[in-house]
């Protein structure tokens, strides 16, 4: 027979095996119920079985550049998308008085921004230019198959290659060249952005911009002129010399920023080309109301900076509520104001003060910001 201190110690830990099974039950109905108000339920969480529905017609990709991106996709029906892009090799500006030598998808960096709807099959034609010195072809992330894409994608200079393949999963990919050395071709400008549309589409929002950060290892220093080459010791050692936003120092400033007007919605697709470093991306003057991280299909809300990996995306959402000028930066600061990933969005329209208005210092003046 057990004594009674005995039965006492039993009939405590009875009590706390109680307490914590009711505070554990609390806590998974609580997780349940928070996952359930942000859309994310158990089912959304099994790995689904994709069907590759049937597809009606055929047409033509709308390619663009940065910071274009091509209309909605209105069909509600998975078509045959025929992608034509070109890799090609050319001189452009990096920066004000320095060249560089770019690899590209498309004739700019970064690629061309390509746009499609869940379960379209895709038939890719990957041509390289003649003047190319070197073979490419093209990784895309949002292919399920091998290597994405690269190698029936390879590609001599003159020739082209020819794929397919279903887009099976929604969201917002990166694609690159995965020629040996991958880096060098990366590092050189050659990568850019898919979406695939989800089959019930995205929200409409007044604004979409694609927004891409890259990193460029140059043998000379940061704004030494004239043409300028790929430093692979550099890019090993990770110590890039140009860190830009759409491939060169001020592709979005002055007549090239962005634009809005207050009371618009903006969505900005924003990806990493890296080819080494994440970027931590914000918007000075706003905050994020949706952000898709990593370019999925579940958004977090009231976000002031996102993470952006090397070889990922993430779209991002707002509405423009005061004029003025609004600064997209990586947060990782000295990159923004020393290194070149910085860009404007000018934002006009009737001000409203109680969004925010400046009292009184040297920094306030008696323009209203209102155009």
């Amino acid at each position: 027979m057990p004594n009674t201190q005995t039965t006492a110690n039993i009939k405590r830990l009875a009590i706390g095996a109680t307490v914590i099974a009711v505070f554990t039950a609390v806590a998974v109905v609580a997780t349940r119920d928070t996952a359930a108000a942000r859309g994310v339920s158990s089912a959304n969480a099994t790995i689904p079985v994709r069907e590759i529905p049937a597809v009606k017609g055929r047409e033509n990709a709308v390619l663009t550049a940065a910071p274009n991106v091509p209309p909605p996709i209105t069909r509600d029906y998975a078509t045959t998308v025929v992608v034509n892009l070109e890799s090609v090799e050319k001189t452009m500006r990096l920066d004000d008085g320095v060249e560089y030598t770019f690899w590209t998808f498309g004739g700019s960096v970064p690629g061309s921004f390509i746009r499609i709807r869940e379960g379209d099959e895709v038939e890719f034609h990957m041509t390289n230019h003649h003047t190319s010195t070197v073979p490419h072809n093209i990784d895309l992330h949002a292919v399920t198959g091998p290597g994405g894409g690269a190698k029936a994608s390879l590609t001599l200079p003159g020739g082209e290659s020819v794929f397919k393949f279903t887009a099976l999963n929604p969201g917002l990919y990166v694609y690159h060249c995965a020629v040996a050395p991958v880096p060098m071709h990366i590092a050189n400008g050659m990568y850019g952005m898919i979406l695939v549309e989800p089959k019930e589409g995205l929200p409409k929002v007044d604004r979409e911009y694609y927004v891409m950060q890259s990193e460029f290892y140059t043998t000379g220093k940061h704004g030494e002129k004239g043409l300028q080459t790929l430093d692979m010791d550099k890019g090993i050692a990770e110590q890039p010399t140009y860190v830009v936003f759409n491939g060169a120092v001020g592709a979005l400033t002055g007549d090239n920023a962005l634009q809005a007007k207050v009371g618009e919605t903006v969505r900005l697709f924003v990806g990493n080309g890296g080819p080494n470093l994440v970027s931590s991306f914000h918007v000075i003057g706003e905050v994020f109301d949706n952000v898709y991280s990593e370019g999925g299909t579940v958004a977090q809300h009231n976000v002031q900076t996102t993470v952006v990996p090397a070889g990922g995306s993430a779209m991002v959402e707002f509405r423009v509520e005061k004029p003025g000028e609004l600064v997209l930066v990586d947060h990782s600061i000295f990159r923004a104001f020393n290194k070149g990933a910085l860009g404007i969005m000018n934002v006009t329209g009737q001000d409203n003060p109680r969004v925010f208005a400046g009292v009184s210092g040297i920094g306030v003046t008696s323009d209203k910001g209102g155009h």
